[in-house]
């Protein structure tokens, strides 16, 4: 009997992965997306809709007669938690991409509160599943992907969902893609970089292959359950710098500062936290059997390759507006001037 999935955000970074992955594993896969776009990797036997995520309407067509699995990439808060169990009698189970956002410290501490004084989180290296996550709600990303793991792990008897627990993502195809700090770099042909907290900060990464990988897994095994998402790896913002150089045939020296980024931005990166969050993965491996299917370095050459091409003619934020928004709202992400003249003040 032929096997059927359905993927909501399947135009979107992880989403073409995971609907090659489904359909190479022999799924029959209704991709769903706002513009109904086509991967050109995935088999001609992929069927492309046209769909508004916020549309139940819409959606409960786009399930037809029902599906096997569904997996939504693109789910958040409490509501779209209630339009999933809503039709949960025509899937058979659901995998939805959460974040490792969600987690805190025990003294109530995590991403939402990074900005404040000493207020990142310091969590357990690795971090569990079982570690405390942020109350649940509707006022930051972190409490709405709370809301949703809350919701749909509440509706088990009815619906079997695994969550998974992304890590930053990385690949193609990424609309705020941190390895664009060192690509950019390399291609001015910036002789330095320098990196706070010595360059030791690691925040785990997640290729959306691995990500392909855990779906396809979690679709054969339905149940209810939370897992990590994570690279085999964890490295450094450093050992990510020198691989991505590596890539493009960049050398620059790295200046390593004690302690947060100086003189407001310099030495600061998408990665550069003051404690490391890195994902244990070992209940992936126990519970579905999980092998990554590729680690951090090996997957660089296909990332780097296509975000130079986005970039090719192109202001970086004209190609990638939301990673402006994101990391650079004050217009000093590549603040070279900044870095020169701390160079210089400091004898560099």
């Amino acid at each position: 009997m032929t096997r059927t999935a359905v993927v909501i955000g399947a135009a979107g970074q992880i989403g073409r992965p995971v609907v090659r992955a489904l359909a190479e594993d022999g799924w029959r896969v209704r991709a769903a997306s706002l513009g109904g776009h086509r991967d050109g990797t995935w088999p001609d036997e992929v069927e492309a809709i046209a769909m508004d995520r916020e549309d139940t309407a819409a959606l409960t067509q786009a399930l037809g007669d029902g599906c096997n699995v569904l997996v939504d990439c693109v789910a958040y808060g409490e509501e779209h938690a209630a339009q999933l169990i809503g039709l949960a009698g025509r899937i058979g189970s659901a995998v939805v991409i959460s974040s490792a956002a969600v987690y805190e410290d025990e003294r109530g501490r995590s991403l939402d509160t990074q900005s404040e004084p000493d207020g990142f989180p310091e969590l357990p290296v690795p971090v569990p599943e079982a570690q405390p996550t942020v109350s649940p709600g509707g006022e930051s990303y972190a409490s709405r992907k709370a809301a949703l793991e809350r919701e749909l792990l509440a509706a088990e008897d009815r619906l079997p969902c695994t969550l998974l627990r992304a890590g930053t993502v990385h690949g193609p195809f990424n609309r705020r893609p941190r390895e664009l700090y060192f690509v950019k770099r390399a291609l001015d042909r910036r002789p330095v970089r320098m990196l706070a907290y010595r360059g030791e900060s690691r925040f785990h990464p997640v290729h959306t292959a691995n990500i392909a990988e855990l779906v396809r897994l979690a679709a054969l095994k339905p149940g209810s359950r939370v897992l990590n998402a994570g690279d085999p790896q964890a490295p450094t913002v450093a050992e990510i710098g020198s691989a991505i150089d590596a890539v493009m045939g960049h050398r620059s020296r790295t200046v390593l500062l004690d302690g947060p980024p100086q003189a407001g931005t310099v030495g600061a990166t998408p990665w550069s936290v003051p404690r490391p969050m890195v994902l244990d993965m070992s209940a992936a491996e126990r519970e579905l059997g999980y092998r990554p299917a590729t680690g951090y370095e090996e997957s660089l050459p296909a990332t780097v390759e296509w975000m130079v091409a986005e970039l090719d003619g192109r202001d970086w934020r004209e190609a990638f507006p939301l990673m402006a928004e994101t990391y650079d709202p004050h217009g000093d992400l590549f603040g070279y001037a900044a870095e020169d003249a701390w160079l210089a003040a400091h004898g560099g």
